[in-house]
C-alpha cells in the first residue's frame, strides 16, 4: 500500500500530524499538495523540517504526474491537502485512488463565510461543495483533530450546506 492515511488540514504538515497520527496509520513520508506551498520555498522548507519523515510538497500538477508512481511505491505515504477544494481535485478530478476508503478532516480556520462545525474546524460553501463530491465517489469523511477526537462525519454537517 503506498498511501497509509489522507488527511485535509490548514496547516498542512507539524508535528503533530507526523507523530499522533502515524500511530494509527504508519508511513514513511508525506506528500502535501498544495500549489502555493509547492511554488514557495520557505514554506517547503519549513513543512519539510516539521515532519522528521521523507516530505514531499508538489503543486497539483506535480502530483498528477507522480501519481502512478506513488500508487506503485514501496513507501507509505500521507497524503494531504490544504483544503477539500484540492482533495477533490485529486481524488474526484484525477480519479485517484490507493484503497484508502476515508478522508480525516483536521482543523479548517474559522473564517469570514465559513460555518463552524467544532472547536477549529469550519468549513465554506465551496469547500462543503467539495466535501460532497468526495463523498459521491464513495469516500467516508471523518472530522477528527486527532485520533480520538472525532466532532462526526460529513453525513452528520451536509444539512447545514444543503445537501
Amino acid at each position: 500500500m503506498s498511501v497509509s492515511f489522507i488527511r485535509i488540514d490548514d496547516r498542512m504538515i507539524h508535528g503533530q500530524t507526523c507523530t499522533r497520527w502515524a500511530r494509527e496509520y504508519p508511513c514513511d513520508g508525506l506528500i502535501a499538495v498544495n500549489d502555493k506551498a509547492a511554488s514557495n520555498d520557505v514554506l517547503k522548507a519549513a513543512y519539510k523540517a516539521a515532519s522528521g519523515k521523507k516530505t514531499f510538497v508538489w503543486t497539483l500538477e506535480d502530483f498528477k504526474k507522480k501519481a502512478d508512481k506513488v500508487l506503485n511505491s514501496d513507501t507509505k505515504y500521507f497524503l494531504i491537502t490544504k483544503n477539500s477544494v484540492d482533495m477533490a481535485k485529486i481524488l474526484v478530478d484525477m480519479g485517484f485512488s490507493c484503497g484508502i476508503d476515508t478522508v480525516i478532516v483536521g482543523p479548517c480556520n474559522d473564517r469570514e463565510g465559513a460555518i463552524k462545525l467544532g472547536n477549529n474546524q469550519s468549513v465554506t460553501q465551496e469547500e462543503a461543495d467539495a466535501f460532497a463530491q468526495i463523498a459521491a465517489k464513495g469516500y467516508k469523511i471523518k472530522f477528527a483533530l486527532l485520533p480520538d477526537v472525532s466532532i462526526g462525519t460529513w453525513d452528520d454537517f451536509k444539512g447545514k450546506f444543503g445537501y
